[in-house]
């Protein structure tokens, strides 16, 4: 495992002599345009495991993307070998059923402090509620990025984070009501605490998410990547390019369902993925929107 290798897979080019907040933001930012947020682990026989080698050797060697426990936990390696001050927390995902948090920390994320200044980096939440940068954390202060608005929220027991988004404007009329478009201006993300965790705190969370017959992982076959304008996303057989028009108001929406015989091809083309095994796409009822 070596920082060149991870660098040259995110297109990263630059310095990483200075650890100030302006290197940060470019890693963190080619970080979530170069790897996708995908599962697809789960569909394809294989089993994810954390493990940094082996997360090293499928993300960086092997082109793939990987979920949060995944590509978090990688970068925060990533950001102790470059010296960063950097811990890692574990947050609650907010399920808008149950309108409350799940009650497992299911969600890696790494706090980062540069000059006395605390920023959390999340690499790998994927869709609309992807941060492209860094957030400061600080309570109630709006901080304007491509998907939205983000804030932290300090509640006391716990700090949230929430965005407000602009509405939706679905390009293809059969999937105007489709579940997988966001209606909620504002929503809440997740929930954390910043009481520092060790990976092992999370390996009996990433067993379940990916056996449990209940999890969202089991039942939605998933693949997101951020891009310049957006982000795309495969979800099941539902293909979306997302493109954010801020001046305008809304995120345009171009869904469409691709047939069984193309969805290797897309993985490729729009993903740069490509699976060792046949990937047998799932689409289940299941709480999650673009």
């Amino acid at each position: 495992m070596n920082l060149e290798e991870y660098f040259k897979r995110i297109g990263f080019h630059g310095s990483y002599e200075k650890l100030d907040l302006a290197t940060l933001k470019l890693i963190h930012k080619q970080h979530v345009m170069s790897i996708p947020f995908e599962n697809l682990s789960i569909h394809c026989g294989e089993k994810i495991i954390m493990d940094l080698e082996v997360i090293f050797n499928k993300i960086v060697r092997s082109s793939r993307g990987g979920w949060c426990l995944e590509n978090n936990f990688l970068f925060g390696w990533v950001l102790r070998e470059m010296g960063y001050n950097t811990t890692t927390l574990g947050s609650r995902v907010f399920n808008s059923i149950l309108n409350d948090f799940g009650p497992l920390e299911s969600h890696l994320i790494n706090k980062v402090v540069i000059d006395g200044k605390a920023y959390i980096t999340d690499v790998s939440f994927g869709v609309s509620s992807q941060v492209w940068e860094p957030l400061e954390l600080i309570s109630g202060k709006d901080q304007p990025q491509a998907a939205g608005v983000f804030r932290l929220i300090d509640k006391g027991d716990m700090w949230v984070l929430e965005k407000t988004g602009r509405k939706p404007e679905v390009v293809n009329p059969e999937f105007a009501s489709s579940s997988l478009v966001n209606r909620k201006e504002t929503k809440q993300i997740y929930g954390f605490t910043l009481v520092p965790r060790e990976a092992d705190h999370f390996f009996e969370t990433n067993h379940t998410l990916q056996t449990d017959p209940s999890s969202l992982f089991t039942n939605k076959s998933i693949c997101s990547l951020q891009t310049p304008a957006g982000f795309r996303a495969l979800i099941g057989w539902t293909y979306s390019e997302v493109t954010y028009k801020p001046v305008e108001g809304v995120d345009v929406l171009d869904l469409r369902d691709i047939p069984d015989d193309e969805i290797e091809q897309i993985l490729k083309e729009k993903f740069s993925v490509k699976l060792p095994n046949k990937l047998k796409p799932i689409n289940n009822k299941a709480w999650y929107t673009l």
